[in-house]
């Protein structure tokens, strides 16, 4: 578990790397639940070097900030070959830009597959280490659950990118703008 700017936030890895994160929930012991339904066989401790630059990655971009997850260690051993292929491509959608599940399965060579992607991406192991929010149903919709937060995470990420600079203030900014502030490691 690690502390961000929207709060907790879990990661798991094993010897080939991050082979998960988890986003904050409202709470931090359902965040501590979902990463261990997710990983039944993780055990809290502190990460391995490697990891590291993984946890800095996910810190700099609930913060709003730029960061790279380029070359960090993912495990995708337990992603089937097509959502690997799903998740490499979204690595390269760059931040601030949105592509749409019909524009995954045309850059991927294959067509009639929106439906897998949008599993695939439903299943993204490693949200904002590999960009789900980034995909969209269609071009300029912002709707729809991208995993592990639906359409509040997905959102709340695309603003701090500045995907939705354009579209004027919804009742969704005017809303976390009251959010509690999250929790600071003095109040621990």
């Amino acid at each position: 578990m690690f502390d961000t700017s929207l709060g907790r936030c879990g990661i798991a890895w094993s010897d080939g790397g991050v082979i998960g994160v988890q986003l904050p929930a409202m709470r931090e012991i359902e965040t501590r639940r979902e990463l261990l339904r997710r990983f039944p066989d993780a055990r809290e401790r502190t990460p391995p070097a490697e990891v590291a630059p993984a946890i800095n990655a996910v810190s700099s971009a609930l913060r709003g900030q730029s960061h790279t997850a380029a070359g960090l260690p993912l495990d995708m051993t337990s992603a089937p070959p097509f959502s690997r292929r799903v998740y490499e491509l979204l690595q390269r959608v760059p931040r601030g830009e949105t592509v749409s599940f019909d524009e995954i399965a045309s850059r991927l060579g294959m067509t009639g597959v929106i439906h897998s992607v949008k599993q695939a991406i439903s299943r993204n192991p490693f949200p904002v280490l590999v960009p789900c929010h980034r995909a969209v149903p269609s071009p300029g919709e912002t709707s729809g659950a991208p995993t592990f937060g639906g359409i509040v995470t997905r959102s709340r990420l695309l603003a701090l990118e500045g995907t939705l600079a354009g579209r004027g203030v919804t009742l969704f900014d005017a809303l976390l703008s009251l959010a509690p502030p999250p929790r600071s490691a003095e109040s621990a």
